[in-house]
């Protein structure tokens, strides 16, 4: 019985030692791959697809023509009378024109167009 408790005394500072022993801190790259995979993820599924959405957006606000039939954001839909740099005459009955920015233009509604004939 004093062997064993002469091996707990001695085997039990060892364990202390070997428990208390600092491990290797993970590298700070091994830490930063998962935040880089979200955001390429994050890029590919959010940011990359609202970019190309916007840039058709404005390039087809820059190739509006007279006689364009269009809807507003607000959802009124009119043919374009006048351009300029900034505004839009809009010409949403006979004889009744808005002036609006140019920005306010959401899309086209040529499949509109049919269906204001019939």
């Amino acid at each position: 019985m004093s062997q064993l408790l002469s091996a707990i005394v001695v085997l039990t500072p060892a364990l202390a030692l070997a428990e208390a022993a600092p491990t290797a801190a993970p590298s700070p790259w091994s830490q930063m791959i998962p935040l880089v995979l979200i955001f390429g993820i994050f890029y590919f599924l959010v940011i990359r697809p609202q970019q190309k959405k916007q840039k058709l957006h404005l390039q087809f606000l820059q190739e509006l023509k007279k006689g364009d039939m269009v809807v507003t954001s607000g959802g009124i839909i009119g043919t374009i009378k006048t351009l300029s740099e900034k505004f839009v005459t809009l010409e949403i009955d006979e004889g009744v024109c808005l002036k609006l920015l140019r920005a306010q233009i959401s899309e086209g509604a040529g499949s509109l167009r049919e269906e204001a004939k019939a």
